[in-house]
Parts: structure tokens; sequence; C-alpha cells
């Protein structure tokens, strides 16, 4: 394998590893085949595994969930793909009463070993009906297990971690980082799903990041460094299971949190984790909690007012030397 790979090359790779293991695994979407998806994420995939394993679906995301749902109940290993996280909402009843209620109505005796794939995210100008972050919408919903990674390797391995899962991943891929490059990971490479990555070690504020806030905060970091500021900045890499344990290790040497997410404020995930963080680890605070979050407005189309909606740099800067300045 190359020297780098990008994230978009990285989600056809984790795929195409975990198919030649297991024959069980199979893909369905719309045009995922001959396409290569309209990402660009699926190349390579029909050629190797053909089309009894590759299969273009028509547009009815109700059809492709359902479809899956069925399969996994059966005992393949689907991985669908929703072309926008935004069309969640079409096949919401599947996703939120269905799939995940399965497993717990039959008392175990059926599991849903299902993926849900979907590009998510704004910063590209697609306009309020192809850009919103919509890990919250799912973070509402018992049983279902949520991953978004911020690097190819992270892409590869959670991927491994999705597809042999015994419980349904919804697997959110950020369309702003799908350019991204990075170091492809080893064989057999798999991340564990709740399991939270240091990616800047710092002393003196604790800045939790996921999907494409983790090169923002990363970026703020860098810059915050250049003023005698150390930043440790966490990517919390899956929202359920939610490892709170690591960012309570980094709070306790930190005593300083800053969450950055690209969800709306109202609802985000970060309220959540600041919850928890109030609940188990209030003594380990010397400051107040800042979260840096989306503007609770539909995404505008326009560059200049995207940036407006979506968090900065100069967001994470400002809010994490104040917190420092406290």
């Amino acid at each position: 394998m190359a020297d780098v790979i990008t994230y978009r090359e990285a989600v056809a790779e984790g795929i195409a590893r975990e198919m030649r293991r297991d024959p069980s695994v199979v893909c369905l979407g719309e045009d995922i085949g001959e396409a290569g998806g309209v990402f660009k994420t699926t190349v390579g995939l029909l050629k190797e595994f053909g089309p009894e394993r590759v299969r273009d679906t028509p547009i009815s995301e109700q059809a492709i969930v359902g479809a899956a749902m069925g399969a996994a109940m059966t005992g393949m290993r689907p991985v669908a793909e929703i072309m926008f996280s935004d069309f969640l909402a079409c096949c919401w009843d599947y996703l939120a009463n269905e799939i995940p209620k399965v497993r717990y109505m039959t008392g175990g005796q059926v599991t849903v070993p299902l993926v849900v794939r979907t590009a998510n995210g704004g910063g590209l100008g697609f306009g309020a009906q192809h850009s919103q972050a919509t890990e919250n919408w799912a973070l509402t919903v018992p049983g279902l297990k949520i991953a978004a990674p911020a690097t190819p390797a992270d892409v590869i391995g959670m991927m491994a971690a999705a597809i042999r899962s015994d419980d349904p991943v919804v697997f959110f891929e950020h369309k702003g980082l799908l350019a991204s490059k990075g170091a492809p990971p080893p064989p057999d490479h798999v991340v564990e799903l709740g399991r939270a990555a240091v990616v800047r070690e710092g002393a003196d504020v604790t800045v939790v990041a996921l999907a494409s806030m983790v090169p923002v905060a990363l970026e703020a970091a860098a810059r915050l460094a250049e003023e005698g500021i150390d930043a440790e900045v966490v990517d919390l890499r899956s929202l359920v299971p939610l490892d709170t344990a690591a960012v309570l290790a980094s709070l306790a040497k930190t005593s300083r949190l800053v969450t950055v997410e690209e969800n709306p404020y109202q609802g985000g995930w970060g309220a959540t984790l600041v919850s928890v963080v109030a609940d188990e680890g209030f003594d380990l605070l010397d400051a107040p909690v800042r979260r840096i979050a989306g503007e609770c407005v539909p995404l505008p189309f326009a560059d200049a007012l995207e940036e407006q909606v979506i968090p900065t740099t100069e967001n994470v800067v400002a809010a994490v030397r104040g917190l420092a300045a406290y």
C-alpha cells in the first residue's frame, strides 16, 4: 500500500478488508457499484467482489435500510450507505424504532449486525439539506453505536470494529475530511469503538473534539502553544460507547475543559459529556466548562455565512485563551 492514504480511499479499503475476511459482509446503497459512490468511497469494491455483494439500490432510504435490517437479522453483515446523513430522516423509523430494539425485544435471540454508513457534516457549501452534522440525532436513540473517525487509519480500524459488531452502528464519514491524508494502518488494524485518543498531549486545558473538529482543535492548539498555552486534544472517535474515562483522566491533568462540536449547540453531544463531567469530575475543575458548537440555524449555502455557523479555529483559540486565564 502507498505511504499515504486519503480518508476517502480508507473507507473503501476498510470495507474491502472486512469483505475479504468475512463472506457474509455485503454492501448496498445508491451508486455504490459501477459509479464507485457519489463521494468515491466505494471505488473498486464492485470489481473485486461482484454484483452479488455490492448492490446498487433504488433511490429509497427506507428500502436500503429495511433490506439491510432483514439481511442482518438472517445472518448477513450488511454495510448500507445513506448518501447524505441528512437523509437518515427518510428512514428514521427503521433507524430509531426498529433496528436498535430487535435484540432487546427478542431477548437476545436475534441480533442486527448492521452498519449504516453516511456522508456527514458541512464546510463544503452544500446548503441546508446536505450539510448537517447529525450525530446528535442518533445519540438520542438507545441501542445504536455511533462512530465518527477523524483520520484515514481510524476510518479503517473503526470500520473493522463496526462491521464485526453484533449491534447496529451508524458510521459517520465527514465530507470535509474525505480529501485529507494520513499513514495507512497495518493489516488487521482494529480500533475498538468507545476508545478515545489523546492526539496532542498538554497540561493546561483539555479540548475534546470529534470528526472534522479534531483538525480544527489541533490547529488551535498549535496557535495557542505560541502563546505559551499547552492544550491537550482528545479525539472522542465514537459517541456510543462514550469514553468518559479518557476525558476525566485528561481533566485530572489540566483541570479545564472545552468541547468542540459541529452539531448544533442545542442537544449536541457536548452537553451530554459536560453533564457527565459535572456528575463525576466536578472536583477536577478549576474553571467553568466551555462548549463550542454549531449555531442553531439551518446551514447557509454561502461560504461566508457557513463559516459563521460551524466552529472555527478562532472560536477554539478564544475559548481556550479565556479559560487559561480564568
